[in-house]
Order: structure tokens, then C-alpha cells, then sequence
């Protein structure tokens, strides 16, 4: 019986020391990390560009043992852990959008994937450039066993830079030198004429220009293409656009953005990175009386004269004004030629107007409105323009008692009828 205890003893002290036995070492390992974009990594100036990285650990465990008394490791010296990774431009024309991120562990052979998104200057000079990617990451440096159940891991910190190469293409780049408005005013068509000079390293084949409005701007292209054919770098072209001008503007500058698209020198259709330029517009065409109130009197007929200042800031053609008779007025001529006004040039308008006998004396303000054609002969109606007329008394000929006739023939009649009545009594 004692001697089948002492067998089970031993036998069980066996089985707990069977995990020390198979303990696996290795030494001389640690992670070798690499990088290198993958997908394109060719870009334009002022493009929003996507740049995918591949991470990959290539370190091998060179060394392994099985060390009898060894504690079981629970990470491989081999493997990357804790990695962050982060892209900056360094000398590059590019701005780099994504924060540093954590991609975890990295095993031997293992890879991950990186995205970074970046936004290449609007100014980028073609060309090639390096762009460092910070990796920083831990690994299992050293294990010291402290007895036969106790195990230290040593791990240490490693900083890596790697440069990653992307490509700038050249690209037509326009710069505007010249923007001239005509007949650019509120509520009116026009015209935009445009110097513009290729500043980029490309020359551009079958290239057209065009505006483009910006956002809500009240500057609305009508005709906003212009084929310009060849444009090489450093060349410079003119065009011109007809654009509108939205009735709800005011009198000041708004943008408009201008693009080339091209065929490059790969035989792809290129469109350029926006350029904005800011477009003077001239007030709103309006119109304004300056004469002193019309004269007329209740009962009568009259041809008043009204003068109309054109208060725009641009000139208008085959002008007419029409002025809206209503009660106590009639008009049977009530449309008047101003002809060709320029900027604070005035003009006379005739009306042929009757007024009421019952007519309030007072001053009454009639609407009017001014027809015209602006420079690019689209017809126009100014706003309503008020005319003031002032209506008075019957003048004292009017009246039949100051009348040398009316006045005559009654006192004849007091004078018969009072001889008529002087005869009748001697009669009696």
C-alpha cells in the first residue's frame, strides 16, 4: 500500500512539471517593418488625393530552443505592438489631412493597411518628393525568468522613418492678369472679357475655358465657353462671355470661378483647379423726376412736362416713358420718347392728361415706368417712378360771375324785369 502512494507522488509531480519542459525560446529576432504606397501615386495640383500604404513586418524568429525550466513567452520578439502610424509633407507642396492612427500588432509576415488623405497646393510645382512616414511601435526585447513560476518581458520602443516617393504631374495652371466687366449692372445682361496666362509646366492641347458661377453669386454665365486650342505654358489668351447679372444684387464685386480643360500629353482630358476672381457690377438702371410737381386744374385739359433723370450707371437706349392715368385723370397721349439717356442725363416726357371737375385740390402722385433697351438690346422696365401733379381751383375766367358777358346779360335781366313790374303798376 506504501509503496502504491509513493508511485501516484512521483507520478504527479511528473505532470506539473511537464509544461516547463516544452518551453519554446528564441533569440536574435526582433521586427524588420517596410512601407511602400500602394495603388497610384501620381497626383495633380489642387486635387484631393487618397494615399494607401501598405505596412509590412518581415522579421523572422532566426533562433528558437526549447529550454527545459523555460516559462511559455507570451509574445514573439518578432512582433510589432502597439503600432502608430502618420504621414507628414516634409518639403512636399502637400497638405496631410489624417491624425496619427493605431493599427494595433503587427506579427511576423504580417501586414496592415494605411489610408491617408492629403490635399495636393493649388500651386504645386511638378515634380517628384518624399513624403515621411513616422512609425512608431514596441517589441519583446528581453524575458528574464525570476525563479521557476516568475517571467519579466523588457520591451523596447523603436521610432522609424520611411520615405515614401509620390509624383507631382505637370498641369496647366491659369492665373487671371485681366478681368474687365462691360455693361455689367444689376438686372442687365453683358459682357466679361478675360486676359489669362498659362503659369503651369503643361502645355495644353484643345483647351477651353469656361466660367463657372460660384455658389449663389448673382454673376450668372449665360455663354460660358470659349475654345482656345492650343495653350502652351507661358502663353497668354482673351476671351469673352456673356453673363447676367440677377435682379437682387447690389452694387459691388462677386466672385466667378474660371477652369481650363485640355488634353494633356497622355491623351487625357484634364480639367484645371478652379480660379476665383472677383467681378465689379454696376448698380441697377433706374430712373428718377427731377421737374417740380405739374400744374393743372380741376375740369381742364393739359400737356404737362415731366423731366427724367436716367440715376443709372450705365447708359440706356431708345428710352420711353409711360405714365398710368387714373381717377380724376384721363389721358389720351400718355406715352412719351426720351430717346438715348447716358448715366445722369435727363430728358423731357410730354403727357396729355384731362382732370375731373369734381377733382380734389391737392397733389396726386401717378405712376410712370421707363421702357428701354440696354447694350445688348434685350428690352427693359425700370421700376415704378412717381410723377407728381398738383391740382387746383378753376382760375377766376372760369367763373361765370367774373364773366363781362354773363355779367351783362344778368344785370339786363334784373333791369327788364324790374321795368316790366315799373309799367305793370302804372297800368293799374
Amino acid at each position: 500500500m506504501y509503496a502504491r502512494t509513493a508511485v501516484a507522488i512521483v507520478l504527479l509531480l511528473a505532470c506539473c512539471a511537464a509544461p516547463a519542459i516544452a518551453a519554446t525560446k528564441y533569440i536574435d529576432s526582433s521586427p524588420v517593418l517596410s512601407a511602400a504606397i500602394t495603388g497610384t501615386n501620381e497626383f495633380t495640383p489642387g486635387q484631393d488625393a487618397t494615399i494607401s500604404i501598405m505596412v509590412q513586418n518581415s522579421g523572422l524568429n532566426t533562433v528558437k530552443f526549447v529550454n527545459s525550466g523555460t516559462i511559455e513567452r507570451d509574445d514573439l520578439p518578432n512582433t510589432a505592438k502597439l503600432v502608430t502610424v502618420w504621414l507628414s509633407s516634409g518639403t512636399a507642396p502637400i497638405t496631410v489631412k489624417t491624425d496619427p492612427q493605431m493599427v494595433g500588432d503587427i506579427k511576423g509576415a504580417g501586414t496592415v493597411k494605411v489610408t491617408i488623405a492629403a490635399r495636393i497646393s493649388n500651386n504645386a510645382t511638378a515634380g517628384k518628393y518624399d513624403l515621411p512616414l513616422h512609425i512608431q511601435y514596441k517589441y519583446l526585447d528581453q524575458s528574464v525568468q525570476e525563479g521557476s513560476d516568475t517571467m519579466q518581458f523588457l520591451y523596447k520602443t523603436v521610432n522609424q522613418t520611411i520615405p515614401l516617393m509620390v509624383t507631382i504631374k505637370p498641369q496647366v495652371k491659369i492665373e487671371v492678369w485681366e478681368a474687365t466687366p462691360e455693361t455689367l449692372n444689376v438686372g442687365t445682361e453683358g459682357y466679361l472679357h478675360l486676359r489669362i496666362r498659362n503659369t503651369g509646366s503643361e502645355n495644353g492641347k484643345k483647351a477651353t475655358v469656361k466660367i463657372i458661377r460660384n455658389g449663389a453669386s448673382p454673376v450668372i454665365p449665360t455663354d460660358n465657353s470659349v475654345f482656345v486650342g492650343d495653350f502652351p505654358s507661358g502663353g497668354i489668351i482673351t476671351c469673352r462671355y456673356k453673363v447676367a447679372i440677377s435682379s437682387n444684387a447690389e452694387r459691388q464685386t462677386y466672385p466667378v470661378d474660371v477652369v481650363v480643360t485640355y488634353e494633356n500629353g497622355e491623351g487625357a482630358i484634364i480639367t484645371s483647379a478652379p480660379s476665383t476672381i472677383g467681378i465689379r457690377v454696376g448698380g441697377k438702371t433706374g430712373f428718377v423726376v427731377v421737374s417740380v410737381p405739374a400744374q393743372v386744374t380741376a375740369g381742364s385739359r393739359a400737356v404737362i412736362a415731366v423731366d427724367y433723370r436716367n440715376a443709372g450707371d450705365t447708359t440706356v437706349y431708345n428710352a420711353q416713358a409711360r405714365i398710368s392715368a387714373v381717377d380724376p385723370f384721363m389721358s389720351s397721349d400718355n406715352t412719351a420718347y426720351l430717346g438715348d439717356l447716358k448715366p445722369e442725363e435727363s430728358a423731357t416726357a410730354r403727357f396729355d392728361i384731362s382732370v375731373n371737375s369734381a377733382a380734389v385740390q391737392k397733389e396726386y402722385a401717378l405712376d410712370s415706368e421707363v421702357r428701354y433697351s440696354d447694350a445688348l438690346g434685350n428690352s427693359q422696365t425700370s421700376d415704378t417712378v412717381k410723377v407728381n401733379v398738383l391740382v387746383g381751383a378753376r382760375s377766376g375766367s372760369d367763373n361765370p360771375l367774373t364773366n363781362p358777358l354773363v355779367v351783362f346779360l344778368i344785370v339786363a335781366v334784373i333791369i327788364g324785369a324790374g321795368y316790366y313790374v315799373l309799367v305793370m303798376r302804372k297800368k293799374k
